[in-house]
């Protein structure tokens, strides 16, 4: 009998359980394992804006973003970035101390403080020939072009500095060719 009363118990609860509403939700024991939660198509994603999405489709402009940089890493590439590029950047205060903060960083172990090709590396003897940039025929084209690819020993540093950075840097590197001109 005791048996019978607890098979009767067991019965009678299992089909209290079973027996619910479908279309309510239940508890859900860790929700965030059934709910996800999706990117808008078009937003930014939540990782302080770093992509980490599919890479985008070639010559696609990201929304606030600039064109691709397309001129070729040859020598008629540079002559083309020689003669048709030019600063998008206004020469303000701001943009010639961020460009020589980041010359400093990047440019000034070889090409020296005044851009005279007399940095650390140059006079310890680990380079020679680095030039003088009173002595070569560059303009902002020209610098812009050597920044992104690299030139001779001189390696790329795109990955380094961004586009903004980039031209804050040839901004300077043309104060700089000023001054040695004098």
């Amino acid at each position: 009998m005791k048996h019978f009363k607890l098979l009767i118990a067991l019965v009678v609860v299992s089909s209290i359980i079973s027996c619910n509403d479908k279309r309510t939700p239940q508890v859900q024991y860790m929700p965030d394992m059934y709910v996800s939660v999706p990117y808008d198509v078009n937003g930014v994603d939540g990782l302080n804006g770093k992509a980490v999405n599919l890479k985008p489709v070639a010559g696609t402009i990201p929304r606030g973003g600039q064109p691709a940089y397309d001129i070729a890493d040859t020598n008629e590439g540079y002559e083309k970035a020689k003669a048709e590029l030019t600063n998008p950047l206004e020469v303000t205060e701001e943009s010639l101390a961020n460009g020589k903060k980041n010359y400093d960083i990047y440019c000034a172990i070889c090409h020296g403080k005044k851009g005279d090709g007399e940095g650390t590396l140059t006079t310890r003897e680990k380079f020679a020939g680095i030039p003088n940039y009173k002595d070569r025929d560059i303009n902002a084209g020209s610098i812009y072009h050597v920044i992104m690819y690299g030139k001779n020993l001189m390696g790329s540093h795109s990955s380094q500095l961004n586009t903004n950075e980039r031209w804050e840097v040839v901004q300077y590197v043309e104060k700089l060719r000023t001054e040695l001109t004098k």
